[in-house]
């Protein structure tokens, strides 16, 4: 609130300034047109103001919705890779299995040999 007083402080016109352009107008109107001019400032403080804070959030949310999207690929690329995963250790373990039989067949018929 500060900021603001002292921007109006700055930017309004005294009631002295006003007294030497409207010398036609009494202390009480100059009054209410200085308070009028003012407030009218201040709002247009607070829309400026509210524009800046809307373009933030909306600054803040794109970044969000960026980050959701990144994520979203990321847990993509985690599926397919454990799914390969998964897949790559059913192959080795079935060539494991293949491996133990054909060594097992060997052993026998080496045995049966008489080696």
């Amino acid at each position: 609130m500060t900021k603001l007083w002292t921007y109006l402080k700055k930017t309004s016109k005294t009631i002295h300034q006003l007294a030497k352009e409207f010398p036609e107008k009494t202390y009480r109107q100059l009054e209410k047109y200085r308070d009028a001019d003012r407030q009218e400032e201040a709002q247009q403080i607070f829309t400026q103001q509210d524009n800046q804070e809307l373009k933030e959030e909306q600054v803040a949310k794109e970044a969000d919705a960026l980050m959701i999207n990144k994520i979203i690929k990321y847990e993509a690329k985690i599926t397919e890779l454990q799914s390969n995963l998964d897949r790559i250790k059913k192959e080795n373990n079935n060539l494991y299995e293949r491996i133990a039989k054909l060594t097992e067949k060997d052993l026998q018929r080496a045995r049966e040999s008489g080696m």
